[in-house]
């Protein structure tokens, strides 16, 4: 990672404290205080009763259906663009955060691998909160209702990829780094914030998404390349998105 030198006032330091502050309350902090809240509702009225639908009809109308499933799709490819203009205007061109040139090996390959590395764990975790009691039941997307349903959830998966990567870790990292916090607090940081919005899925999807987060932004500190980060995440939720809803009628033993 490379970028103009961190030497700031105090004033420069206030206006960065701002501006993380900003960012996250319109993207992914907003959806943690909600998150929170839905959490505290499941702890409230019996975490066993509690469904969570994976991308749901948001319309009884398809084409209103499609024009909002496409709007979250928009949403989450603006929220990633603008934390990359805030980092470009600021002297952090897109090479320097880990997006220029994509490269087969080191992006697309690595991508599979962190995919992997983290997909099994993070269903181990899932599955063990369920076991014993702490996790949320996810109901998996209807596939088969309508014909734009597959290309729509995959895209919603990489953009997902897309915005929590930018976001959460080359923007909210640079920031963090900027106002002279040590590598490992950084790295905390960004993984509690990861945990925290993903809490509405249960206490077993919080803590797995909490050490995807460590591993995610560890291997970004360590190579300064994002696009094995989104393209990994995309994959685990194409899965999540996609697979899972083709394997659950499958497999009796997934919840």
């Amino acid at each position: 990672m490379t970028g103009p030198a961190d030497d700031f006032t105090a004033p420069q330091r206030r206006k960065i404290r701002i501006e993380i502050a900003v960012v996250l309350a319109v993207t992914f902090g907003l959806s943690a205080y909600t998150a929170l809240l839905r959490l505290t509702e499941a702890v409230i009225l019996g975490l066993s009763g509690q469904t969570v639908a994976l991308n749901p009809r948001r319309s009884p109308i398809d084409l209103i259906d499609l024009g909002l499933n496409l709007a979250t799709v928009f949403q989450l490819l603006a929220w990633g663009t603008l934390g990359l203009y805030l980092l470009w205007r600021s002297g952090f061109g897109p090479a320097s955060i880990g997006l220029g040139r994509f490269q087969l090996r080191p992006d697309l390959l690595g991508g599979l691998g962190l995919a992997a590395l983290i997909g099994l764990p993070g269903l181990g975790l899932y599955l063990v909160g369920r076991l014993v009691g702490i996790g949320v039941s996810v109901e998996p997307a209807e596939l088969n209702d309508t014909w734009w349903r597959v290309p729509v959830l995959l895209a919603v998966a990489f953009a997902n990829g897309w915005a929590e990567e930018i976001i959460v870790v080359a923007f909210l990292m640079t920031r963090l780094r900027q106002l002279r916090l040590t590598p490992v607090t950084v790295l905390v940081a960004s993984s509690v914030v990861r945990g925290l919005y993903h809490l509405y899925q249960g206490f077993g999807a919080g803590l797995g998404n909490i050490v995807m987060g460590l591993v995610f932004g560890y291997v970004w500190q360590r190579t300064g390349r994002l696009w094995p980060l989104i393209i990994a995440h995309g994959v685990i939720d194409a899965v999540a998105f996609v697979g899972y809803a083709l394997m659950a009628g499958r497999l009796g033993w997934l919840p």
